[in-house]
């Protein structure tokens, strides 16, 4: 796999959101995912070289495996409670009542994107997956077992079901694969394949030691941006020395202290799971909802989805209505500006074209920094890895840089 530069991925994921649900969703589409598991040890393993490992990681072919991954993810944002779900085209129920379905991979496996959680995943070759997010008291998974799509939430006794993934829209597509929902990655190896595709000549690659991670024996490629402005500090992947798996991933920030996503196995093992993992069947009294007819709903009712008294415009924007998107700079600095529809920034409680619910105002204030500039004035919303500029004209500037890298651009930009 050789590494390259993804500026069409960039733009794919930046026009999915809306600002300053922008700020959770690049980086959720970006990083994705768990508390690292102490080294016990560093073993002894021939050299190799940065290429030497990436190549391996490239070659690595394994179609049967079993393990439990921890996942973790600390973006600093505050807690938005039950809020969150609103902002999810097709989750919970819509005005009219109908209502959607709590196992809807889509959104359920957003969860991921916040907090800690406990995977445990199997796969059999290219046509038997599952994964399951493990609860203190409940289970959610997602089955795929030939042309079967089964999605079962535990907790409300809830079931997905898509008879063929690729004809029952994004939500399952990437399941036949045995991948999660696009933009959601969740293993150490889609995470790993996601910061490969991106590197390139603006990134520095190399082998930094050994570990072991669930028991195996594993190198560590520490993957750095070579520019400054990044709010990337760098990237560490340990890869299995015997499969070339990526075993753990864990992104630092620029800024120090904790890490921003930390996703490893506890328990791996690359054995053939028993046929019985991939078998369902939904527990009597479930709820079923057929892929098909959910992404019907979404399609009809997706602008009644919006929480309450979101303005037109913003309602517009979720449902892929930014345009002029362009990319400023390249690599780790990488800079997405686009225009909010109608010209203008962000709307207030107070302003003309209707009131933000009170537990919106509270996000974007709790995470709002006024700034100004040759562009005029605006306000930055930050995490502790994106970070996203949005004027008072209506412009919009995201990416994993500083805010005066966003300031720089926006004032470049006149």
């Amino acid at each position: 796999m050789a590494p390259y530069e993804s500026e069409s991925a960039g733009r794919r994921k930046a026009t999915r959101y809306v600002v300053p649900v922008a700020v959770v969703g690049v980086a959720a589409a970006t990083i994705g995912l768990v508390p690292a598991l102490a080294d016990s040890g560093n073993p002894d393993l021939p050299k190799i070289s940065a290429q030497q490992l990436i190549e391996k990681i490239a070659k690595s072919d394994v179609q049967q495996m079993s393990g439990t991954v921890k996942i973790s993810t600390d973006l600093g944002l505050p807690s938005l409670g039950g809020m969150a779900g609103g902002f999810t085209p097709g989750a919970g129920g819509s005005s009219d009542g109908q209502a959607g379905s709590s196992a809807d991979p889509q959104s359920k496996l957003t969860e991921l994107a916040t907090g800690t959680h406990t995977l445990r995943i199997a796969a059999d070759g290219a046509d038997r997956h599952k994964l399951s997010v493990l609860d203190s008291a409940a289970e959610y998974s997602v089955i795929h077992n030939g042309d079967e799509v089964w999605a079962y939430d535990s907790a409300s006794n809830e079931a997905y079901h898509a008879k063929d993934a690729a004809a029952a829209g994004d939500r399952a597509a990437k399941h036949r694969k045995g991948e999660t929902p696009k933009g959601v990655p969740a293993t150490p190896k889609e995470l790993a394949d996601e910061v490969l595709k991106a590197s390139g000549k603006t990134t520095s690659i190399s082998v930094e030691g050994t570990s072991q991670v669930a028991g195996r024996d594993a190198y560590k490629l520490l993957v750095k941006p070579k520019q400054a402005g990044s709010t990337v500090g760098g990237i560490t992947i340990s890869v299995d020395a015997k499969t070339g798996v990526p075993l753990k991933f864990t992104l630092t920030p620029a800024g120090g202290g904790k890490a921003v996503v930390d996703a490893g196995f506890t328990k791996v093992d690359f054995s053939k799971p028993a046929a019985s993992t991939f078998d369902f069947t939904p527990p009597k009294g479930t709820k079923v909802t057929e892929g098909d007819d959910l992404k019907a709903r979404d399609k009809s009712h997706a602008p009644k989805d919006m929480p309450k008294g979101m303005p037109k415009e913003l309602r517009d924007a979720q449902g892929g209505g930014m345009k002029d998107l362009k990319v400023i700079g390249e690599g780790w600095t990488s800079i997405a500006e686009l225009k909010l529809p109608g010209g203008q920034g962000l709307p207030t409680g107070g302003s003309a074209s209707g009131d933000v619910p009170p537990e919106a105002q509270k996000f974007m204030d709790a995470l709002g920094d006024h700034v100004t500039g040759k562009f005029g004035s605006g306000t930055v919303f930050s995490t502790r890895l994106v970070n996203a500029l949005v004027t008072d004209d209506g412009k919009v500037y995201a990416g994993a840089v500083t805010k005066d890298a966003l300031v720089k651009a926006a004032n470049a930009a006149q």
